[in-house]
């Protein structure tokens, strides 16, 4: 039985049905909202006492019958600076918030980045957050890739949202223009690692994890192709690394796309355009996920960025001309 003590405190009365299970899976079934890892903390913090004595251990046995003291306080995560940053909401409720990123922003506070990141901005617009791991975010897209993500409000929505991107449960949906002409939609199935000169670089690797993208042709070009593409699983730089593996390189990748691939007869405007289109070309267009508490599918959708836009329109263009 859970009983309320104080705003920060619960009681918890232990039956004989909990007998020999280990510490924090008994939690875990009071507070199925949280994860494994928030409830662990609070035993190694002190924070949990078995008859008004403090046990650190999560593995530790209970007898049945005990009386647990469990202070449920969120701690801060991290000492990141709440910074006032322009946010694309481009929705929320009370659990959680799907962001519209813009290129150029990056995600999480790293070296370089400490005050100027999603994170800071998150935390300027609702503090709250900085009771979450990672402020609420589940998942992320590289700086200078734009669209959507999701970000939690709560712990319990926090919770349920990993758990559904660990089960392959969202269904995420990019627009990517590469170079070269593919011919038809395919899986690619190729585990990605570390690369093993460039520390900064993944690659496809034997040793790797699992990686599958799908992608289907949106529309063909005779230099390029407009992909649309499903994440199955999300690994850095996933998509870059399995298209330039194919080789058909995303646009305007700097890490990814090393050799100039510039398309014959460009006129000075596309040449001009193409030369400043300095970010991979790739879109997060799409965002589905079961909602942490109606357990409704939703479905959340981004029209293409100015820049990818106009990059896509010079190319129709070109095609015309050559």
């Amino acid at each position: 039985m859970l009983k309320s003590s104080a705003d920060e405190q619960q009681i918890i009365e232990v039956d004989s049905q909990y007998a020999g299970q280990r510490l924090d899976l008994v939690l875990a079934d009071f507070f199925p909202e949280l994860s494994r890892s928030r409830i662990q903390a609070w035993i190694k913090n002190e924070q949990v006492c078995i008859d008004e004595k403090v046990v650190i251990k999560p593995k530790h046995k209970l007898l049945g019958g005990e009386t647990l003291e469990v202070i449920t306080t969120l701690a801060d995560q991290g000492e990141w600076v709440a910074t006032q940053i322009p946010l694309n909401i481009h929705y929320q409720d009370d659990s959680l918030i799907i962001i519209n990123k813009p290129a150029g922003l990056v995600v999480h506070p790293a070296p370089g980045h400490y005050t100027d990141t999603l994170v800071n901005g998150l935390l300027f617009e609702f503090p709250e957050l900085r009771k979450l791991p990672r402020a609420g975010i589940v998942h992320r897209l590289d700086r200078d890739t734009t669209g959507l993500l999701v970000v939690a409000k709560t712990a319990q929505a926090h919770n349920h949202l990993v758990e559904e991107l660990q089960n392959r449960a969202f269904e995420r949906e990019y627009m990517a223009l590469v170079h070269g002409e593919i011919v038809a939609g395919d899986t690619i199935d190729l585990p990605i690692g570390r690369h093993p000169v460039s520390r900064k670089k993944m690659a496809v690797n034997a040793h790797g994890k699992e990686a599958i993208t799908h992608f289907r042709i949106a529309e063909k070009f005779k230099a390029f192709t407009l992909l649309n593409v499903k994440l199955e699983t999300g690994r850095t730089h996933q998509i870059r690394v399995h298209l330039s593996h194919l080789k058909h390189p995303l646009v305007g990748d700097p890490v990814y796309c090393i050799r100039n691939l510039r398309p014959k007869g460009m006129d000075d405007s596309f040449t001009e355009l193409f030369d400043n289109f300095n970010r991979q070309a790739l879109h997060a267009k799409q965002l589905a996920l079961t909602h942490p508490e109606s357990k409704e599918w939703m479905n959340w959708s981004s029209s293409l960025p100015d820049d990818m836009q106009q990059l896509i329109e010079a190319v129709r263009q070109h095609d015309e001309q050559v």
